[in-house]
């Protein structure tokens, strides 16, 4: 895509959430399926922060994971290009002001962040960062804002999702291929505004960031676990979904499961 092109993405992404700013929480809040992969990632996170660490939330929405940390003593810069989305995190942040601060910078301008740290830890969940085809630069701007052994997690949207190609078996093809061929981007459409999404396997971010950082882990989220698009499945099949929820607890990090999920989590340690 040519920057224009680019810009005018991140635009269109940034109109989408903004749109869907006002009902986001009511949307996704009661979704057992979101709600376990939440408690996933911060589980994640949580054994890599310090002790009233400093944390950099890119694509941080509502503030979902931004006041959680916040309760936990954590310090969060918490930044998104949505004006929405911030003026709702704003709203639900007010109890944790000394906590919690708020920026509106793109994660594709990260060198035009006013507050620059160092932090402890970069943080991004639920794909935020597949909204751009520049993740390289996005990427590239972490190492000069993290203190020395600094950390970074990120949950990324992958290339091939195990649940999702099933689908196909339903007559749902347009969704199961959805993700087959996207090099260039797919499109995506929130509350009637469209944008590109783009995929990526974990070896991109881990070639692009090698000479800067190690890899401290992978694990696979909802892999054998239902996307939480598959409304109802949780409430459905309860006793199925707690088998493949103990099932992925314990697979999670080991192959082929880590690299099949709807995401992954990666996290790394700046050398």
């Amino acid at each position: 895509m040519s920057e224009i092109s680019l810009a005018n993405n991140e635009a269109n992404a940034s109109d989408a959430f903004t749109r869907q700013s006002a009902v986001f929480d009511e949307i996704y809040s009661g979704n057992t399926i979101i709600n376990y992969k939440r408690a996933r990632v911060r589980e994640h996170v949580l054994q890599y922060l310090k002790p009233a660490g400093s944390i950099l939330e890119l694509n941080s929405g509502t503030g979902e994971d931004t006041l959680f940390f916040a309760q936990q003593g954590y310090h969060v810069h918490a930044t998104d290009i949505s004006t929405g989305m911030q003026h709702e995190l704003r709203q639900k942040a007010m109890p944790y002001k000394d906590n919690v601060s708020t920026e509106i910078c793109s994660f594709t301008q990260l060198d035009q962040l006013k507050q620059r740290g160092p932090y402890d830890h970069i943080f991004s969940n639920f794909g935020g960062l597949n909204c751009t085809g520049e993740l390289e630069k996005v990427l590239l701007a972490f190492d000069s804002l993290l203190k020395p052994g600094g950390k970074v997690t990120l949950v990324i949207i992958s290339p091939f999702c195990l649940w999702e190609t099933l689908l196909v078996f339903k007559g749902r093809f347009k969704t199961a291929f959805r993700r087959f061929f996207s090099n260039k981007g797919r499109s995506a459409h929130i509350e009637g505004a469209y944008f590109k999404c783009f995929y990526y396997k974990p070896s991109f971010i881990i070639n692009t960031l090698q000479n800067s950082f190690k890899v401290l882990g992978v694990e696979g989220l909802c892999t054998i676990v239902p996307p939480s698009y598959i409304e109802g499945f949780a409430e459905k099949h309860p006793k199925a979904y707690d088998f493949f929820r103990n099932k992925e607890d314990r697979l999670k990090s080991t192959w082929p499961w880590k690299y099949i999920g709807d995401y992954f989590i990666i996290s790394l340690e700046k050398k």
